[in-house]
């Protein structure tokens, strides 16, 4: 089933993200983990993808067991940065043939240990283009998310999400050119859009206006992530541009040696963000998880 399908209807859809487990360890965990998941009843789950496309064959291989042993409806995430044309193709093959329809299409971080694809276009600086890509040398022959929505569009009958972001993308100069990109997306055949995580509401409704107001239709879906360790949401918080609320960085700062207190407070905060959120008319909340060990 597409998950764009869900959000035609009524009534909230739930959803978790996962990140792929990184050794046996995390693994087992992870298993464990989706089969008291798999009680909730999410409408579908997402698995992120190894970074620079280098666990490639992990990523096609878990999200087949999502869907295919635990019955999940499986969103893949599929990174372009690092890949040729040919490499996708193949990609895609792959995840066809284990019956999945479902694709988050991003352009993915710019890996920091490896060299450039040797083949493929190169980013032009910015003050051509506006783009806003840190690292020139990347491109590959999909340089930018919009360049791969489209050419999935193109090649089978996919449900395609795509990323969006309250408060801005962290390498774009501006909320306005960060707006500009995921109307490029949604023009190449994007399905629906589920955003980077917030921790203030009022970030999400302001990006959902703007957003109306360019033109956008498509559902836009609150990502959220409970606060359940001080140090990694800072870390995780920094790395995405995400700005934590002052009163609650103040609180969990309070308790910062206090785990369970960390966890309680944050758990508390993402309740009642979601209950708002749900009041005032989104299509559902996206919880992302951290990594199991």
């Amino acid at each position: 089933m597409k998950v764009a399908e869900f959000y035609q209807r009524r009534s909230p859809v739930f959803s978790f993200e996962f990140f792929l487990p990184s050794d046996d360890n995390a693994k087992e965990a992870f298993f464990k983990t989706l089969s008291e998941i798999k009680s909730l009843g999410p409408h579908f789950v997402s698995l992120t993808y190894g970074a620079g496309g280098s666990a490639r064959d992990k990523t096609i291989e878990t999200a087949g067991t999502l869907k295919n042993h635990f019955g999940f409806e499986t969103v893949m995430h599929l990174t372009s940065i690092a890949h040729t044309k040919d490499e996708i193709d193949r990609i895609i093959e792959r995840v066809r043939l284990l019956g999945i329809e479902n694709i988050m299409a991003l352009r993915g971080d710019i890996p920091k240990d490896q060299s450039p694809p040797a083949s493929g276009k190169c980013f032009q600086a910015p003050s051509e283009t506006g783009t806003c890509c840190a690292d020139q040398r990347w491109g590959g022959d999909f340089p930018f998310a919009c360049d791969l929505v489209a050419h999935l569009r193109k090649n089978g009958n996919w449900c395609l999400g795509v990323a969006g972001y309250p408060e801005g993308h962290p390498e774009c100069p501006s909320k306005e050119e960060d707006l500009r990109h995921l109307k490029e997306k949604i023009a190449a055949g994007a399905d629906y859009v589920i955003t980077q995580l917030f921790f203030d509401n009022k970030d999400y409704f302001d990006f959902v206006r703007r957003a109306r107001a360019a033109g956008i239709n498509q559902p836009i879906v609150p990502g959220i992530m409970p606060v359940t360790n001080f140090k990694q949401i800072q870390k995780f918080s920094s790395l995405c541009g995400v700005k934590i609320p002052r009163d609650l960085l103040g609180r969990l700062s309070q308790m910062q040696n206090d785990p369970e207190a960390i966890a309680t407070l944050g758990i508390d905060h993402a309740a009642r963000q979601c209950q708002e959120l749900l009041e005032q008319g989104a299509p559902g909340i996206h919880f992302f998880t951290l990594k199991l060990r």
